[in-house]
């Protein structure tokens, strides 16, 4: 890749990574600390939790860019430096945790050795994200969330606000971050897989790839054909394979 693209991809990224950033912390401030119920707040909330839920996915997914260097490529600590804290004000992960975990699992995808595959139920959702949460969700992690919500209760916010715009959100992120990132993508059934990735894509079209899980569920194959690539770039990545053929 050119200069030129690497200058061009770093400071696309980084516009996206602010804008995702940028309006998860203003939802985040504004629904744990500025929040008011009322009949009229409370129909909207389910909105703004999804929205939120959304962004939230949104998080994961520029720090998995930063831990392919894909980011801001060439700069390895401008990316540890914005994955460590989009992790963490996602749901208190660890930047330095994660990282090795991801590359293991493109060392060795759906195999034994990869941490999120299980392959004793490489069919079944359920026991699949069971081991897929306790892999990533630890003791550590809940201390700072734990942390960070008794700072928040002092500068007064309330229990309820911080259950329902930050738990809530890290949650349904974490659940569509398993279904369309791992589950579908990795999932054994009656077809081959393509190669020794095993990972598939689908056909969603781009919008709906892009609100299910910002390209990384209909454009997973291509992901790991191209690790560097960064995920708004995979539609035109299949494009350009596609035109090569």
């Amino acid at each position: 890749m050119s200069r030129e693209r690497h200058g061009g991809d770093a400071r696309h990224g980084l516009v996206l990574a602010a804008a995702i950033g940028g309006a998860w912390a203003a939802v985040h401030v504004g629904g744990i600390f500025f929040w008011r119920w009322s009949p009229v707040s409370a129909l909207l909330a389910p909105v703004v939790v999804l929205a939120q839920a959304w962004l939230s996915t949104g998080l994961f997914i520029i720090a998995h860019d930063c831990m392919h260097g894909s980011l801001a490529p060439g700069r390895p600590r401008l990316n540890r430096m914005v994955g460590t804290l989009c992790l963490g004000a996602y749901a208190g992960l660890s930047y330095g945790a994660l990282l090795p975990k991801h590359h293991a699992h493109h060392a060795a995808p759906g195999t034994t050795s990869d941490p999120d595959f299980h392959a004793g139920a490489p069919r079944r959702a359920l026991p699949w994200f069971g081991a897929f949460f306790r892999n990533y969700y630890t003791h550590g992690q809940i201390a700072r969330i734990t942390a960070a919500a008794i700072v928040y209760l002092l500068l007064g916010a309330s229990l309820l606000n911080i259950v329902i715009f930050w738990a809530i959100p890290a949650l349904l992120a974490l659940g569509q971050l398993f279904v369309f990132g791992t589950y579908l993508p990795h999932r054994h059934d009656d077809r081959p897989f393509a190669d020794a990735h095993n990972a598939r894509s689908s056909t969603l079209r781009p919008l709906l790839s892009l609100m299910t899980c910002f390209h990384f569920g209909a454009y997973h194959h291509e992901h790991h054909l191209s690790p560097g690539t960064p995920w708004w770039r995979l539609p035109a990545f299949r494009r350009e394979t596609l035109a090569r053929r």
